[in-house]
């Protein structure tokens, strides 16, 4: 039996003891399923940890499709305001605790 499809550890996080991973996120019948833990005692740094995701995704777009990086990034930000005013999720997270 096989399991989902996984992305690699990162380069820098190979062999680190002290590397924690914070968030795991499958799209499952055209939803998202999310593992996550707190980690941080500040919660400001997930807005940071989400604008660098956002970024990133934003050069993938520029580099494999239409979208310029600026393009992407702003269709990305829309939605995440979007959502945040009127949620569409169903609560589908798991949580773990540190």
């Amino acid at each position: 039996m096989t399991g989902p499809k996984q992305q690699p550890l990162p380069p820098d996080v190979e062999n680190r003891e002290d590397a924690i991973e914070v968030l795991r996120a499958f799209v499952l019948d055209g939803g998202l399923s999310i593992a996550f833990m707190r980690a941080f005692e500040d919660p400001e740094m997930w807005g940071l940890l989400l604008v660098d995701i956002a970024r990133h995704a934003a050069r993938a777009y520029a580099r494999e499709s239409e979208y310029t990086e600026d393009e992407a990034l702003e269709r990305i930000v829309d939605m995440f305001d979007a959502e945040l005013s009127r949620p569409t999720d169903t609560g589908a997270t798991t949580e773990r605790t540190q």
